[in-house]
């Protein structure tokens, strides 16, 4: 155990990380040395930042925790506290189940823990930034909860209702963050298209993205989770006449069959859905859509499935991902359908849309070759530098591998010559 050392680890999503950010920031100004997510956890305080979305994410925070109550007991570790949404739901239970956590905080009241710890007795006087992505990009979220009530998610009872973040507070984060060198800004919330409704009843997402755009230093904005329901096709335009607002949008869509979407209270049909497609590729040509889809929800019949295949076929999605139903407690779709898709056809279903949309991807980064993009320099690996064009955010979405007899900055752009593809990703040489 190292004294004066406190361990951050983050479960989950994206949001969850800007939140360890918080608390990062918040324990380095008290004079704490941090640690994010590292190999070895040997803090003298370690923080757990707990994922309670679907079923197998709450498990895994849960073996974390188990996990280092045994280091803790063993001596490895000291004080060991919990936060985020799975104990901003089950806190109490969590309590009785897992008493040797230290203390637990919710979603919200995390930032409480610096003031129950006090400064260190020994403040650390060589702290350096605890940065969790690499220096050039930064995740940044614009509003916290969620005013849907989607049939399956548990999102909305955990975060409560959907509150926007003032516009000028967000602005002045960019800039901040533009002056310690980020360039490439991942924008994040529940809902990013309701952005503003809560402040005046109004959507404000495509004004804050233009304003965003004209800050000097932006270089790339990627826009992630929006809604199909009342889509501001304003934000379209922001995309296309802004060099720096990437061809990019993640808009997640869950299913297709109206007999699905209804039961889910997606409040949109197939043919809207289909008619916000055709309009978006219309307007930005080129533009890389991503989204997520759900498959085995209580009463998905054959039919409903097939006519989900079929619309992926026609879609054509640059990016997809999909996960198979998990029952959460507290939804509607727990109290009031039976979970009545066996978990092998969930599986079968799940394993015949992803092979179809693999053979889609591959197609995809096939047109790219003997192309030249704009690449941004993560890291290197082994013999390739690993970078993204504006079509690709972090961690889920394709690379481009690089071989350079040149040295390549990281956190650089380079103009990418694509000379060959995979399934998933791109091979290339930098031109001048």
């Amino acid at each position: 155990m190292k004294k004066g050392l406190v361990n951050v680890i983050t479960m989950g999503c994206s949001k969850n990380l800007v939140d360890s950010e918080a608390l990062i920031d918040k324990f380095q100004k008290a004079g704490y040395l941090c640690k994010h997510d590292p190999k070895r956890i040997d803090g003298e305080i370690v923080v757990i930042n707990t994922c309670g979305f679907i079923e197998d994410a709450k498990q895994e925070s849960i073996d974390t925790i188990l996990e280092l109550v045994q280091a803790k007991e063993e001596g490895r570790i000291g004080k060991l506290f919990v936060m985020g949404c799975l104990s901003q739901r089950y806190k109490s239970e969590l309590e009785e189940e897992i008493p040797q956590v230290d203390k637990y905080y919710g979603k919200f009241d995390f930032r409480q823990l610096i003031d129950d710890l006090g400064s260190p007795a020994q403040p650390c006087q060589d702290v350096k930034p605890c940065v969790t992505t690499p220096s050039h990009y930064a995740y940044v979220k614009i509003s916290e909860g969620c005013d849907r009530r989607c049939a399956y998610c548990a999102i909305p009872l955990i975060t409560g209702k959907h509150v926007s973040r003032p516009k000028e507070e967000i602005l002045d984060e960019v800039r901040s963050l533009v002056a310690k060198g980020v360039k490439e800004f991942q924008i994040i919330a529940q809902e990013l298209t309701y952005y503003g409704v809560d402040l005046d009843g109004k959507r404000h997402i495509a004004d804050l993205i233009s304003d965003m755009a004209a800050i000097k230093g932006v270089e790339w904005i990627r826009l992630h989770y929006a809604y199909p329901n009342q889509f501001p096709m304003e934000l379209l335009d922001v995309i296309r006449d802004n060099h720096n607002v990437c061809k990019y949008l993640d808009i997640a869509l869950q299913h297709i069959s109206d007999n699905m979407l209804t039961r889910m209270h997606r409040h949109v049909t197939k043919e809207e859905t289909m008619a916000l497609i055709e309009q978006i590729r219309k307007t930005v040509p080129g533009l890389h859509l991503r989204t997520t889809l759900m498959v085995g929800f209580p009463g998905e019949t054959e039919e409903d499935f097939k006519e989900l295949v079929d619309f992926v076929k026609w879609a054509k999605f640059e990016r997809m991902g999909a996960f198979a139903y998990s029952e959460e407690e507290g939804t509607y779709s727990a109290e009031h359908y039976e979970d009545d898709v066996p978990a092998e056809v969930k599986q079968r279903r799940l394993d015949k849309l992803m092979s179809v949309q693999q053979a889609i991807s591959a197609e995809v980064e096939a047109s790219k070759v003997g192309s030249t993009l704009r690449t941004i320099i993560d890291r290197k690996e082994g013999d390739y530098y690993i970078g993204r064009t504006e079509f690709c955010s972090p961690e889920v979405d394709p690379e481009v591998l690089i071989k350079s007899d040149k040295r390549l900055r990281t956190g650089a752009f380079y103009n990418v010559h694509i000379t060959d593809s995979d399934d998933f990703d791109l091979y290339g040489h930098v031109v001048k």
